[in-house]
């Protein structure tokens, strides 16, 4: 493994783990209508993109547009309600991956998440 390719990973796990942490404080202390629906929907796309950054060497454009649409078909899972046609409906840990509810603004969050990242790639760190 080259000395950038490690590197870039750990850049990327550190990131990872930065958002995490972020994520779950989100989780647990934030009961608000904006920044538990809304910004944690548009930091959780960049955590999945840089965990998956901080495990494949492949371009900036191919991660972003598999992270997004993973997260869109989760979105899509919960509209036909994938959880309960599973039977995992009292399953905390697939409520938590998959969520429970269906929502464009979620769709919406992601999309701008990815903006966000393409934005910080492509102008800020220039790759």
């Amino acid at each position: 493994m080259t000395k950038q390719l490690k590197n870039h990973r750990k850049f990327y796990i550190v990131l990872t783990v930065i958002l995490f942490i972020v994520e779950l404080l989100i989780a647990l202390y934030v009961h608000d209508d904006w920044v538990r629906p809304y910004f944690g929907d548009v930091l959780v796309v960049i955590l999945i993109y840089c965990f998956v950054q901080s495990i494949v060497s492949t371009s900036v454009n191919t991660v972003a547009i598999a992270v997004l649409i993973f997260s869109y078909l989760v979105e899509v899972s919960q509209y036909f309600k994938l959880i309960r046609m599973l039977g995992l409906q009292q399953s905390f840990i697939a409520k938590i991956i998959m969520g429970n509810t269906f929502a464009w603004t979620d769709i919406l969050a992601y999309t701008v998440g990815i903006i966000v990242v393409l934005f910080v790639e492509k102008i800020v760190l220039k790759k």
